[in-house]
């Protein structure tokens, strides 16, 4: 039988790979010239490139080529740079990036950027002194109190920290066991009187409060501007409804590549007595799977299945294989499948980009079961049991991922995909040294693209680098391996 990870082998199969790439990236211009032409992302993108194909053949890359990057970096920076139109203004595309300004300004300030350290664990504080406040002043408990001062300062302190006011909420704290009319009960009551001072020094009432304060400097209040520009701030009904409304293209997405390879099941199968292929929906990696699940996919949106046939053995043949603790020993090798093709849905193309290191590290830990054992795979239909031989031969390098993987799309077709990614644009854009250039630019210094050497530097030699480096060749990968719902049905019915 053809090997498990090689479906376009087995003629049943090869109509996926007639499958239409309506997705496909585009060729780079052939010219340095001609990618300057095209604008500062193009050409940066050929100059990466360039310098990329350079290193991978032992050559370091031509002064030309660096020439271009450092040329197209700085113009970039600078497009970044300019002012913000106002949203209303007809020529609000044609302003800079509010993202790449906020970051600056961080850069910059030493205000900003502590306000954003403490920015980054305001969920959690505000969870953690509102835990504390309830186990001192919960309504179920303060209710239990006699009516008076020590009641009303109790509800006071609950009602500030659920309103987010850190500052009263300190004010309470600390000024309950100082209120005469409720002295002698906070000294009686040793539990509440060791609650409220331990609130009253809380680490994370200080940080709130802290960010309270700092919310009303200029810079700070510039600062939130320009991120408000991004979309709304995240765990606010805004957020949430933005969520909601990519969740509902998600799951639609999904659910038309599910029915597009149900078509396909459906023909594989015709004239078997017994079904020899079938799909699988949300096909979910057991916890104790072996290796390193840490950052890597373990939901899989569609697989596409074929029951296992140990070679040498005759259908209905009952084969002993090593199994894990959920799993019968003795398997009927019927009961057992293998994994053919891996799908993942995405509602756009750059999403697939993203996705990829993930999705490389999900087939990494697939690829480390072994080869004698049947795993139990929660799916949507129910459990599934799948054969380590499959999962181990599961490609795990992007230039192999072809023969078992791919992407699912039903965004429109793009008329010039984007040669940068964004996550590349703004890696560069991030670094140290480009952000020295843009503060330079914004205090209206003539600065020289030479000063982006480093950047130059970090985009050859550092290993953080590396995503950035083979960003093309990612893309290309990634749409080479994406297909519309439409073009696979129309590749079956042709």
């Amino acid at each position: 039988m053809p090997h498990p990870s090689t479906p376009w082998t087995s003629e049943p199969l090869a109509a996926l790979s007639r499958i239409g790439r309506r997705y496909r990236a585009p060729a780079l211009p052939e010219s340095l010239g001609a990618a300057e032409a095209r604008g500062p992302s193009t050409a940066l993108a050929v100059a990466i490139e360039r310098a990329r194909a350079a290193l991978a053949g032992g050559l370091a890359p031509e002064p030309a080529v660096r020439r271009l990057f450092l040329d197209t970096l700085a113009r970039l920076i600078r497009e970044a740079m300019r002012p913000i139109k106002d949203q209303d203004d007809a020529s609000f595309a044609a302003g800079g990036d509010p993202a790449f300004q906020a970051m600056v300004l961080r850069h910059r300030s030493a205000i900003v950027r502590e306000y954003a350290s403490l920015g980054a664990h305001t969920e959690r504080d505000r969870r953690a002194v509102r835990a504390a406040v309830n186990a001192l002043a919960h309504p179920a408990k303060t209710q239990r109190r006699p009516p008076g001062a020590m009641r009303d300062a109790l509800s006071a302190l609950h009602a500030a920290a659920q309103a987010g006011d850190w500052a009263r909420v300190s004010e309470v704290a600390t000024g309950l066991g100082a209120h005469a009319e409720v002295q002698a009960d906070v000294q009686a009551d040793a539990t509440l009187r060791s609650g409220l001072a331990r609130l009253a020094e809380d680490a994370a009432l200080t940080r709130l409060r802290r960010l309270e304060a700092l919310s009303s400097e200029a810079l700070v209040g510039r600062y939130r501007a320009l991120w408000a520009r991004q979309g709304p701030v995240a765990g606010t009904e805004p957020a949430a409804a933005r969520g909601a409304g990519a969740q509902r293209r998600g799951d639609a997405v999904e659910a038309q590549a599910a029915a597009a390879f149900a078509v396909l099941v459906e023909r594989l199968n015709l004239g078997d007595a017994r079904p020899r292929y079938r799909l699988a929906t949300s096909l979910r990696v057991p916890p104790s799977f072996p290796g390193d699940a840490q950052r890597a996919k373990s939901e899989w949106d569609v697989a596409l299945l074929r029951r296992h046939a140990r070679a040498g053995a005759s259908r209905g043949d009952d084969v002993d294989v090593d199994v894990d603790v959920d799993v019968d020993v003795d398997v009927d090798v019927d009961d057992a499948w293998d994994v053919l093709l891996l799908v993942e849905a995405k509602a756009s193309p750059d999403a697939a980009t993203t996705d990829l290191p993930r999705l490389l590290r999900g087939l990494r830990l697939l690829a480390q079961a072994d080869v004698d054992t049947v795993y139990t795979f929660a799916t949507h239909e129910g459990e599934l049991r799948l054969h380590g031989a499959s999962l181990g031969a599961l490609p795990t390098e992007e230039a192999d991922l072809a023969r078992a993987v791919l992407y699912c799309c039903n965004g429109p077709e793009e008329r010039a995909p984007r040669l940068l990614n964004a996550a590349s644009r703004m890696q560069l854009l991030s670094a140290e040294a480009s952000l020295d250039f843009a503060a330079m630019v914004e205090d209206g210094a003539a600065v020289d693209p030479s000063l982006l050497l480093p950047v130059w530097q970090l985009l050859l030699e550092a290993p953080a680098f590396t995503s950035v480096l083979r960003q093309y060749v990612t893309l290309k990968a990634v749409r080479e391996l994406m297909v519309h719902p439409d073009d696979l049905l129309a590749a079956l019915r042709a």
